[in-house]
C-alpha cells in the first residue's frame, strides 16, 4: 500500500524539449514567407503557401541556409558540438495540416550535438537569485526540422478548418537531458533558454504566437 511517506519521497526527473521558431524570411526548403518573422506575422490565413507547401507534385526542397546559420549561433552558445555533415530524415505524419504526409526533420546527424548549459536559478519574481545553486543541464541535440500548420475549430461547427501559413517554418528543437528535478528548474530553464535565442536574435520570442514551445 503506498502512504504518504511514499509519495513525498518520490522525485521528479524531468527533461525538456524546446520548439524555437527562427525568423528568417522565408521558410525552410522554400521562399514563401515566413510567419515566424514580423514582416509577415498578421498574415491572412492561408496566404503565405506555395506550390512546395501544398506540396503539388514536382516541387522539389530547397535549403534556406540562414535558418542554418540561426541554428548554429544557438547551438555555439549553449555549447554544442557542430557538425561538419548533417542529414535529413522523413517522419511520417498524417494530418491535413502538413499537406506531403511527412515531416523533414533531423535524427541520427544533427546540425548541433551534445553541450551544456548553466541555468541561473530564479526568484519569484522571475529575477536571478545569486544565492541559489546554478543547475547545469546537459544538451542531447538540436536539430532543425518544419513546422506544422494549424487546425482550427471553431465552437459549434462541424468542420474543423487548415491554415498553412505556418507549415514550412524553420524550427530548431532543443533536447536536453533529464537533468532538472523540480518545476522551479524547469522554468528557470525556459526562461533562460527565451534569453539565450533571443540574444542571437534567433527568434522574435513572443510567446503568445507561439515563437517557442516547451514540453
Amino acid at each position: 500500500m503506498t502512504t504518504e511517506a511514499d509519495i513525498v519521497s518520490v522525485e521528479p526527473i524531468i527533461g525538456m524539449e524546446i520548439h524555437v521558431q527562427l525568423c528568417t524570411r522565408t521558410k525552410l526548403f522554400t521562399g514563401a514567407p515566413s510567419t515566424a518573422s514580423a514582416e509577415f506575422d498578421e498574415a491572412e490565413p492561408n496566404t503565405l503557401t506555395d506550390p512546395l507547401v501544398l506540396a503539388l507534385p514536382g516541387t522539389l526542397p530547397v535549403m534556406n541556409r540562414a535558418a542554418v546559420e540561426l541554428s548554429v549561433l544557438v547551438g555555439l552558445a549553449m555549447g554544442c558540438d557542430i557538425a561538419t555533415r548533417a542529414t535529413w530524415d522523413r517522419k511520417s505524419y498524417f494530418y491535413p495540416d502538413l499537406p506531403k504526409a511527412y515531416q523533414i526533420s533531423q535524427y541520427d546527424r544533427p546540425l548541433c550535438g551534445t553541450g551544456t548549459i548553466e541555468v541561473p536559478a530564479m526568484d519569484e519574481a522571475g529575477f536571478v537569485d545569486l544565492d541559489a545553486p546554478i543547475t547545469r543541464v546537459r544538451i542531447t541535440r538540436a536539430h532543425l526540422e518544419e513546422d506544422a500548420g494549424k487546425l482550427v475549430h471553431d465552437a459549434g461547427s462541424k468542420a474543423s478548418l487548415v491554415d498553412l501559413n505556418r507549415a514550412g517554418t524553420p524550427l530548431l528543437e532543443i533536447v536536453t537531458e533529464p537533468d532538472l528535478r523540480t518545476s522551479e528548474e524547469a522554468l528557470a530553464l525556459a526562461r533562460y533558454l527565451r534569453t539565450l535565442c533571443l540574444s542571437v536574435r534567433a527568434t522574435l520570442g513572443v510567446m503568445q504566437r507561439g515563437h517557442m514551445r516547451f514540453e
